[in-house]
């Protein structure tokens, strides 16, 4: 059944993997991070976000980051914009001719309280805002991909009904975005409904459309998740070396699954993604001396085999 199967992975441990850290992390570590998972095999990776440094600490240097990005045509570079602002930001890196970012990755909350936490708006002010952002990255040359945020489970108000989930995604659809991804923010989801809400989101969406998939491992369920998503037929999964992550806005939310463990799960089935597993262990290695701690990967911590 997967002996043809192909999966893109996006890396996404230079921005969600590290937004919620609480000790700042150099620029120059951030861009080793980047650059060592680009020579494992990796060709999207989402290396900053575009937020008020109030906010998300973490994130002061972006412009920096982005600045000192390796200049590679097989590279895909998402910088994460969750207004108009983030994706003029992310523009900017672009003037003079310099490489700048590839793809705005525009984000909307399926919850009215936790939208308005993580970026002030309700679902209807962030379906009306990534409309806007999505033309204007387009227009403007970039790329443009949404995540429907908190699709399996809000932290404030619980369930998220998977019709309010569909609905945003069939808003999102009309303005013809890259992809659209299902996030489990808060890492709540489980293999059925992850089958559930891919396979909807696959009746809906035309097939120029890819689906990606985010998932935290809150609860032990992430790489689960992952293959639920393979098989309803997603082409594209977010992971964080290390499983580093966490949400700054959503309480008790833990790291994103693990690329290493991603690898592994995807090795052993058969699905080819062109990314190196012992090249992968080695900067989750890297990273563990930059961070002074061992890192949330189960693989790392075993046989590579």
């Amino acid at each position: 059944m997967t002996q043809d199967k192909s999966i893109s992975i996006v890396e996404v441990g230079p921005r969600d993997g590290l937004q919620n850290e609480p000790d700042i992390i150099s620029t120059a570590d951030k861009l080793q991070m980047i650059e060592r998972m680009i020579d494992a095999g990796v060709r999207r990776l989402e290396v900053a976000s575009f937020v008020h440094p109030v906010r998300v600490p973490q994130m002061a240097d972006a412009e920096d980051v982005i600045a000192g990005l390796p200049d590679r045509d097989d590279v895909s570079y998402i910088g994460l914009c969750l207004n108009k602002r983030g994706v003029l930001r992310g523009l900017a890196t672009k003037e003079g001719g310099k490489r700048g970012i590839d793809e705005a990755g525009c984000v909307v909350v399926a919850s009215d309280t936790f939208g308005q936490k993580n970026q002030g708006q309700t679902i209807e002010e962030g379906i009306r805002e990534n409309r806007e952002m999505i033309r204007f990255a387009k227009g403007e040359g970039l790329k443009a991909q949404v995540t429907i945020s908190a699709a399996f489970g809000c932290p404030f108000e619980g369930t998220v009904l998977p019709e309010t989930v569909m609905r945003i995604a069939s808003e999102m659809a009309e303005e013809e975005p890259l992809e659209i991804a299902l996030a489990d923010t808060i890492g709540v989801g489980v293999p059925a409904q992850v089958s559930d809400l891919f396979g909807q989101l696959r009746e809906l969406l035309p097939d120029h459309i890819g689906m990606r998939a985010h998932f935290h491992d809150t609860r032990n369920t992430g790489i689960a998740n992952a293959w639920a998503a393979v098989e309803a037929g997603v082409n594209t999964l977010d992971s964080s070396v290390g499983g580093l992550g966490g949400c700054p806005f959503a309480p008790n939310a833990t790291g994103n699954i693990a690329t290493e463990d991603l690898i592994n799960l995807l090795n052993r089935s058969g699905v080819k993604h062109g990314v190196d597993l012992e090249k992968t262990i080695a900067v989750n290695k890297y990273f563990e001396s930059v961070m002074g701690r061992a890192l949330p990967s189960l693989v790392a911590r075993a046989d590579a085999g």
